[in-house]
This record gives C-alpha cells, structure tokens and sequence, in this order.
C-alpha cells in the first residue's frame, strides 16, 4: 500500500473547510492512516521547505506556517502520491482546476491550503519528519 505526506495549512484549519477536505480525501477512496494536529516551528520549516530556504519570499511562508496549527496526514491507497497531486490541484491557485481542492478553495498562492508529498521518496521522508 502506497503512503504519502498530506499536510492542511493554517488557512484550510482557520477558514473551517479542512472537514470538506478529509471527506474528498476519503470520497476518492483514501484511508487516512494517521493524522495529528501541531504547531509547526522555524527549525522543522527550514528542513521541510530547504529548496526555498534562501528565496527572498522565505520569511513570508514562515510566518503563515506558524500563524496557527496543521493538520499532518499519513495518507495510504494505490498511487495516492500521484492521486493526492491531482485531487489538490496546481499549486498557483489560478492554475488550479475546479473540482480540486485548491481550485475550489484557494484564492491566493500564498495560502493554497494543501500540501503533498510529490514522490514516494520525498512522503517517506515527510513522514518520518512529522511523525517520527
């Protein structure tokens, strides 16, 4: 059985759609394996986000992920990876298609209330990240 990493930001927890959000997840035919609430620090979105640790925009995603709490997700089905990526939609909300979540949920790329695992490799790794 295939796992991936699924993570609701702070705005899917705050604007109150992250019940709307498990129940697609769960309408598609995904089990949620495992899933816990936290607070996110500096420190561990340094490690989770280290390809854009140096961008100029890094502070900014820092602050919106410690604003409130996460939900973090093992996710398992077949090729979940893949099917959480496209049941999420595009990260750039404008790109997004409706019928996903962040085409159906997010109005700025900022604050695009999902994140996902975009390989096997990489959930392994957000995984034993967040729930060690």
């Amino acid at each position: 059985m295939e796992r991936t990493y699924i993570m609701l930001k702070p705005d899917a927890l705050k604007r109150g759609v992250a019940g709307e959000i498990i129940s697609r997840i769960e309408r598609k035919g995904y089990k949620i394996a495992e899933a816990k609430t936290i607070m996110l620090t500096e420190e561990v979105l340094k490690e989770h986000y280290a390809h854009i640790a140096d961008k100029p925009f890094f502070p900014e995603v820092v602050e919106y992920m410690v604003s409130g709490p996460v939900l973090a997700m093992i996710v398992e089905g077949p090729d979940v990876v893949q099917g959480m990526r496209i049941l999420m939609g595009a990260t750039k909300w404008e790109e997004a298609a409706p019928g996903t979540i962040r085409g159906d949920y997010a109005f700025c790329t900022s604050e695009n209330l999902i994140h996902g695992s975009d390989s096997v490799e990489n959930a392994e790794i957000e995984i034993n990240r967040f729930f060690k």
